[in-house]
């Protein structure tokens, strides 16, 4: 393995997993102190939004720098025109895997749909709302447009800090080992990254089953599969842009099904793309890409 990709490991894990220490020995992500009070707004979500997420992006940087690399192949001209088909996939198609995904595990598990949005008035409630003379269905609809529509370029600032270090450089780098077992190891080391917050309660809790270590393979199965779709749209449009957009697609529309979940269900099945059941579809996707892709297809090489 070229001894760039080690550099970037340690320098990508290591910025992100000793910012992950501090917001542990702050409070964690549970008791986080709030920067301004009422705001919601703690230490750790703003440690996470900006030294934990773009500890990858300074990665990219530093392991240029460091190893005299060059500023070449950095995957940043956005080619909107030439590529628009895979930001439309990008920017839709995230958004209608993740819905779908939501179908899915309500199907499969119709006894945890909530159709009275308990979990809705609830929100709504503690911010102070009365949701008696208000149209919940309104309010969904609301969400769910302004998550497809809005989120991806709301959420591309701190989705960048992740892709430009994944998509744009570690997935090139592992160019050598093949198409396919690039994006499985890119989309394995992305996983790996989140572990600390995953074992502070991101995503799943802290009281699901097998709590830490099926939390932890999840997350892996999560990434692996979400990666793979990020990693085939920004290497087929040769630009971080549209992997940075699905993410922020993805984060913005990713907890819809949970506005209708009823209590004890469980985040590692889903219904949020997350869990295995309702990440069927990115599944399908991955392993569909996979199946067609052509190995000596050189859009994964590196410099």
């Amino acid at each position: 393995m070229d001894k760039r990709v080690g550099i970037f490991i340690i320098i990508a894990f290591g910025i992100s997993w000793l910012t992950a220490l501090v917001i542990y020995l702050t409070g964690g992500l549970v008791d986080s102190r709030e920067l301004i009070s009422g705001t919601g707004i703690t230490v750790a979500i703003v440690l996470l939004s900006t030294l934990y997420m773009w500890g990858p992006a300074a990665a990219n940087l530093l392991t240029r720098r460091v190893t005299g690399q060059g500023w070449q192949n950095m995957m940043l001209r956005p080619a909107i025109k030439k590529n628009w088909k895979y930001w439309l996939v990008a920017w839709f198609g995230t958004a209608g895997l993740t819905l779908v995904g939501t179908v899915i595990y309500f199907l499969l598990f119709p006894n945890h749909f909530d159709p009275s949005l308990s979990v809705l008035k609830d929100q709504m409630e503690a911010a102070g709302v009365l949701t008696e003379n208000i149209n919940l269905s309104a309010i969904i609809l609301i969400q769910t447009a302004a998550a497809i529509f809005y989120a991806p370029v709301l959420n591309a600032l701190p989705t960048f800090g992740e892709e430009f270090g994944w998509r744009a450089y570690l997935l090139p780098q592992l160019a050598e080992f093949g198409k396919r077992k690039a994006l499985l190891l890119s989309g394995v080391f992305w996983g790996i990254w989140h572990w600390p917050v995953i074992l502070m309660g991101h995503n799943y809790g802290l009281e699901y089953i097998g709590y830490p270590f099926t939390g932890l393979a999840v997350m892996v199965w999560f990434t692996l599969t979400v990666g793979i779709f990020f990693g085939w749209l920004s290497h087929k449009s040769g630009s971080v842009w549209p992997a940075v957009i699905a993410h922020g697609a993805l984060n913005g529309i990713a907890g819809i099904g949970l506005l209708f979940v009823r209590s004890g269900f469980s985040p590692l099945l889903g219904p949020s793309p997350a869990g295995l059941v309702g990440g069927i579809p990115f599944t399908i996707a991955a392993a569909l890409i996979l199946l067609l892709a052509k190995e000596d297809e050189n859009v994964l090489s590196a410099d």
